[in-house]
């Protein structure tokens, strides 16, 4: 089994490899297609294998050679089975995260929760793997507030981190309404940049998809990089039926993302970083990376 694993993780590595090099091809192949369409000057670093290039233009539409990318080769099975999640904690975690851990369960359809106890990284990422989980999530505290969540893909990435802030659970509600089991509509508002449509399928794929008559909807909204998570359901206004009421179900909270590593968490070390925020930027504060 582990020499099988290791001969999966190769060939993964492998493809990834290969998508780069094709990807340079594809550039290329693009500037010589506008190039030609515009009626300018080929390239001077293109002339050499304009003819080649040339040839192979009508012939290479997206999609042709199957698989596009690694994200693709990720979430393959995604829309064909249910996601399977596995959600923990840190080491020694408060009564505050536990709690929070296990409204994330409500909030995960097909999720299950386990005490962390001594169990290390590795170990938890060996038995997601041995049973067949998509996905795990580590969330961390700071002096009993949770300020961080890890969502690690399986079986071999990616890992996305994000910082948590006003973090405000159910029981801090008022009035809050019943938790329904059904599986919800998602909402992405603003997540229009290629980063923020890959921060967008790392968290779409965490949930199954629901009915139509579904009445439970989670948000993730975009605002300056921060990302809301909103929760609701709804039903139609007793009042005026052209209207809905909405009601919260919680919990509340504002997520940033600060990395995504082409790995899995165990081998955090030794994986590429796909992309990590640099605060220490001089240009960091005037630019959004999640919106165009």
């Amino acid at each position: 089994m582990i020499r099988r694993a290791a001969r999966e993780r190769r060939e993964f590595i492998y493809r990834k490899t290969i998508e780069q090099r094709q990807k340079a091809i594809e550039d290329k192949r693009e500037r010589l297609k506008h190039a030609l369409e515009e009626n300018r000057l080929i390239p001077t670093d293109l002339r050499k294998d304009a003819l080649d290039i040339q040839k192979n233009i009508d012939w290479k539409d997206q999609g042709a050679d199957g698989i596009l990318s690694h994200y693709d080769d990720e979430y393959k099975w995604a829309g064909v089975s249910d996601p399977k999640i596995i959600i923990t904690t840190s080491h020694t975690p408060s009564s505050r995260l536990k709690q929070f851990a296990k409204e994330l369960k409500l909030i995960f359809p097909n999720s299950q929760r386990i005490n962390r106890g001594n169990y290390q990284t590795k170990q938890l990422i060996e038995a997601c793997r041995a049973n067949e989980c998509t996905d795990l999530i580590i969330v961390h505290e700071t002096r009993g507030q949770p300020d961080s969540l890890q969502i690690c893909h399986l079986p071999y990435g990616p890992t996305a981190y994000f910082t948590l802030y006003n973090v405000i659970m159910r029981h801090d509600i008022e009035n809050v309404g019943t938790m329904s089991e059904a599986y919800p509509h998602l909402i992405f508002n603003n997540l229009t940049s290629q980063l923020g449509k890959r921060c967008m399928d790392i968290l779409k794929y965490l949930f199954p998809v629901p009915k139509e008559d579904s009445k439970r909807v989670i948000t993730f909204s975009n605002n300056q990089d921060y990302i809301s998570f909103r929760h609701h359901t709804w039903k139609k206004s007793a009042e005026n039926k052209n209207e809905i009421d909405l009601n919260e179900v919680g919990p509340r909270f504002e997520m940033k993302l600060y990395e995504i590593k082409l790995g899995t968490i165990d081998n955090v070390d030794t994986a590429d970083s796909e992309w990590k925020l640099k605060p220490y930027m001089n240009t960091a504060k005037k630019r959004e990376f999640l919106a165009k």
